[in-house]
């Protein structure tokens, strides 16, 4: 009998991870779990401790590397039609975490709503935006939201208030549970207004990042007093390449990967990217994307 007795409908194994990522390579997931309710995901962290087994949660792969070995736990992936929900009331927003961030984003310009429009140009769900805290120059995720329902580390569901919710650059306390629902408070404005400001942030993006090719998005964390792409452009590392990756011509902090790319490729690159900035700046760059 195996762990997923009586789960067999939403769990697969051996599931190839790379056609999940933006990034497009990685090896495979032991056990894959696309549960379709509450209850399943708890039983399946339940089950997951009782058998010892490690677990991640996959969104949309939009800042995630999964190496070539594959991860050899059991990852969580909410099925986007049960748990992409989007609920408007006046100037709150309760959504679904697999919806997608950008399609979100879309929608509260459209009724008018400000407070996401900055976070135009950020792929990935709702839930993975909460869990990093996604966001940039124009605003972060966390700012907006004033509760968030999900399942805790121990496989109980909980709703925590603004007053739990902790928000940092690239953090939040929310890593490590699997976020099912949350909900915004937006600000109603002229439409003309919020939408002109999406178009003016959409459009900074476009001109400044590769969003046309496979990348995770930023590779690295900003460190304090700079910026890691500048960093690694004053390093002399744009086009750089390693293997099937190479460092973006037109973003320093991307790190693109070609068709024929490994996530050993990547990185490999990266590892250089850092050793050359910390030799010739003594500035050490963290990860951003989250490396399985």
């Amino acid at each position: 009998m195996t762990w997923y007795h009586g789960l067999e409908r939403i769990v697969r194994e051996n599931e190839p991870l790379a056609r999940y990522t933006w990034l497009g390579v990685g090896g495979s997931a032991r056990y894959f779990c696309i549960p379709t309710q509450v209850e399943q995901i708890q039983e399946i962290v339940h089950r997951c401790r009782a058998h010892e087994c490690p677990w991640k949660v996959l969104g949309d792969g939009a800042n995630v590397l999964v190496r070539d070995e594959g991860f050899s736990g059991v990852v969580i992936h909410l099925d986007p039609k049960r748990f992409g929900n989007v609920i408007f009331d006046g100037e709150t927003v309760r959504v679904g975490s697999a919806l997608d961030l950008p399609d979100l984003v879309r929608r509260t310009v459209s009724a008018g709503l400000s407070g996401l429009e900055g976070l135009a140009g950020i792929p990935g769900t709702v839930g993975g935006a909460l869990c990093m805290n996604a966001g940039g120059k124009f605003g972060e995720i966390g700012r907006s939201v004033t509760n968030v329902t999900l399942v805790d580390e121990l496989g109980d569901l909980q709703t925590w208030g603004k007053e739990r919710l902790q928000f940092g650059y690239r953090h939040s306390n929310l890593k490590g549970c699997i976020v099912v629902e949350s909900v915004f408070r937006l600000a109603r404005k002229l439409a003309d207004e919020v939408s002109g400001r999406y178009r003016e942030v959409w459009e900074f993006k476009k001109q400044t990042q590769p969003s046309a090719e496979n990348t995770a998005g930023c590779m690295f964390k900003n460190p304090v007093g700079h910026s890691a792409g500048a960093l690694i452009d004053r390093a002399g590392l744009k086009g750089f390449t390693c293997g099937g990756a190479s460092v973006s011509a037109q973003h320093a902090n991307f790190l693109v990967a070609a068709r024929n790319a490994t996530a050993s490729d990547i990185l490999n690159l990266a590892h250089h990217v850092q050793q050359q900035v910390l030799e010739r700046f003594d500035v050490r760059l963290e990860f951003e994307v989250d490396v399985w």
